[in-house]
């Protein structure tokens, strides 16, 4: 039985720089790179080719050698041209020089009558897999695993995301077929929540085999770990899986027809965004192609996502695997006279203290990276509460990951959030904390003591 929740916690930061719902024409990415980085869990990671190697798109390029029977594929055809490593021959990333023209690895459509653990290693050997992300921790599933429950969250409230049903429109075919494969995967549901505020989408309307459940609410009511707790919340020795609606396409795709495609489509966004619109690409592509002449300012801010939860890159660097939007904002590199003393209408803040007059401003707010104060002594305030919207104590969460208290980290809740969750969290810390690379510390000493 379909549920409507409604959230009161949260909140929405109104931007300067959404893409309109059009196409713009930008020039071809030509380079692409698959990064460990990019997949939180990997341990030790293997490249399966060489530089100089020619591949498709779905030759398996990567592994982790702690769960092989997962390949991380080539998202375009070309050739590889450099195998990138730092400091003690740590794997980077392996850039794709593409073709003009991507052909693919082929293995025929998928038939989903088999047995689930048949069908699970034909998913995890086609490049599709890493779509699929385990609750606890974060990191990708393991196939041999058979989770409670699937998750899917339909929209996206992140600051300037994109509108996914335009993402996917189209795709409802594949879309189905995905579904259809995630049941098969689960003991239990699959969960498509989908925004109760509007319409529900041609995408997701008719959809079989997936319970449709509406949210809606202030951000963070678009984060698949919020949508969970509120249906079906992770306790201690719970395995959920969750994947976004561009991978439940993808899977579709290799079941359909056989191949792993990873073309795209993702927003480019921002202030400082040349052009903003929608484009067409492929994972993994080089973002200098979407910034244009602005790609090389020292004075700006490229983020591989969105403001929140999204990748710092340079010129040179490249769209993460599970990234759908391209955001460029001004660099902060300011001191500000009186700072938060001095009233202004046009500072974006939850904290009425500094953005006290921001109520006449009804528009958008044009934000920089500035931090507005430097790491201060970790105080209880309450904010954290007042914008998560779990029945979780964040504070004294953040306060045993501090002090290592592995008791308390699991009572407080650390199974049920990854990064994103507490991402708001971190964008109101009065002492401006790490709060998200904080949770990853926590969640990394769960899992490996």
């Amino acid at each position: 039985m379909s549920k409507i929740v409604k959230l009161k916690k949260g909140f929405d930061l109104n931007l300067v720089g959404k893409a309109p719902l059009e196409f713009i024409q930008v020039a071809a990415a030509t380079t692409f790179a698959i990064k460990p980085t990019d997949f939180p869990g990997i341990q030790r990671p293997k490249v399966l080719v060489n530089e100089g190697d020619t591949v498709k798109a779905g030759t398996p390029i990567l592994l982790d050698k702690a769960m092989d029977q997962v390949i991380y594929a080539s998202p375009v055809s070309g050739e590889v041209v450099e195998i990138k490593r730092g400091d003690k021959r740590k794997l980077l990333e392996i850039k794709i020089l593409a073709d003009a023209t991507v052909s693919h690895e082929k293995s025929g459509a998928l038939d989903l009558n088999q047995d689930r653990a048949a069908l699970a290693d034909k998913l995890a050997a086609s490049g599709v897999w890493p779509n699929l992300i385990q609750r606890p921790f974060g990191i990708v599933a393991n196939p041999a695993d058979t989770p409670k429950a699937i998750f899917v969250s339909g929209f996206d409230t992140h600051p300037l995301a994109p509108e996914v049903p335009f993402l996917l429109q189209g795709e409802e075919r594949y879309f189905q077929a995905g579904i259809d494969a995630l049941a098969k995967l689960t003991s239990g549901k699959v969960h498509l929540n989908v925004d109760g505020s509007k319409a529900v989408p041609a995408i997701y309307s008719g959809v079989k085999n997936a319970q449709v459940n509406q949210f809606s609410g202030p951000h963070p009511a678009g984060n698949v770990g919020t949508q969970i707790h509120h249906l079906d919340p992770i306790n201690k020795g719970d395995i959920a899986w969750t994947i976004a609606p561009y991978g439940v396409v993808q899977i579709g795709k290799f079941v359909l027809e056989g191949i792993y495609d990873a073309s795209k489509v993702i927003a480019l966004t921002g202030s400082e965004m040349s052009q903003r619109g929608y484009v067409k690409t492929f994972t993994g592509a080089n973002v200098s192609t979407f910034v244009g002449g602005k790609a090389q300012a020292d004075s700006l801010r490229i983020i591989a996502g969105n403001v929140l939860t999204g990748e710092k890159v340079d010129a040179q660097g490249y769209l993460g695997f599970y990234h759908n939007q391209v955001t460029v904002i001004p660099e902060g590199k300011y001191e500000e006279f009186l700072g938060w003393l001095k009233p202004s209408s046009s500072k974006l803040s939850f904290h009425k203290a500094i953005g006290m007059f921001s109520f006449l401003n009804r528009g958008e707010f044009k934000v920089d990276t500035n931090t507005h104060g430097e790491e201060r002594p970790f105080v209880v305030s309450g904010v954290f509460e007042k914008v998560m919207p779990m029945d979780i104590l964040p504070t004294y969460l953040f306060k045993a990951i501090v002090t290592e208290d592995f008791d308390e980290m699991e009572e407080l809740g650390l199974y049920e959030v990854i990064e994103e969750d507490v991402a708001l969290c971190e964008f109101v810390d009065p002492s401006k904390n790490e709060l998200q690379e904080l949770v990853r510390h926590g969640i990394e000493l769960l899992m490996y003591n």
